[in-house]
């Protein structure tokens, strides 16, 4: 009987133990699961060919940027440059730029996006920035028809400039 008892106490543990370590390791799941489904509809709907702008700023300067990616047939074959907003400081060859396919980033440390295509986006967003963190706070936001439009996370205590991740302003279908 005694056996009996540490048994069951023993699948019960192991039950508990099993179950809390789920596949749910994402902050916000559900919602990145059901924008990835709209992201992958729209990929076959568009024949993987869109553009996106993803966006930025910070609140230590009065100005922010855009960047353009154009990807055609999943390869990304344009990125687009501009800063926004009180740009007087900027130097003028700096303000806007154009990479075409086989000059995409060579303007390294300019402020620009990352030339990701949108699969290579939402991989980050599933191994990157919501996997679950003690110390930081996870974002996520579908705006753009159920695809991703805000995704990242901010370290806890940090005061400034602090998000790490994604903001696209739209995605569009190219024609």
């Amino acid at each position: 009987m005694k056996n009996r008892i540490y048994f069951i106490t023993l699948l019960l543990v192991s039950s508990l133990f099993f179950s809390c370590s789920s596949d749910d390791d994402l902050n916000h799941q559900n919602d990145f699961e059901k924008s990835q489904k709209a992201w992958l509809d729209f990929k076959e709907s568009s024949n993987n060919s869109y553009k996106y702008v993803v966006y930025g700023g910070s609140v230590f300067t009065s100005y922010g940027w855009e960047t353009t990616l154009t990807v055609s047939n999943g390869k990304i074959v344009q990125r687009d440059f501009k800063y926004t907003g009180k740009t007087e400081n900027i130097p003028s060859d700096k303000l806007e730029w154009t990479e075409k396919e086989n000059e995409i980033n060579t303007h390294e440390g300019s402020g620009a996006a990352s030339p990701l295509t949108l699969d290579e986006i939402y991989e980050k967003a599933k191994t990157q920035w919501l996997v679950k963190r003690k110390n930081a706070n996870a974002y996520f936001e579908s705006e753009n028809n159920g695809m991703i439009s805000k995704c990242g996370y901010v370290e806890n205590g940090c005061m400034d400039d602090c998000f790490a991740g994604i903001a696209i302003k739209n995605i569009v279908a190219l024609k």
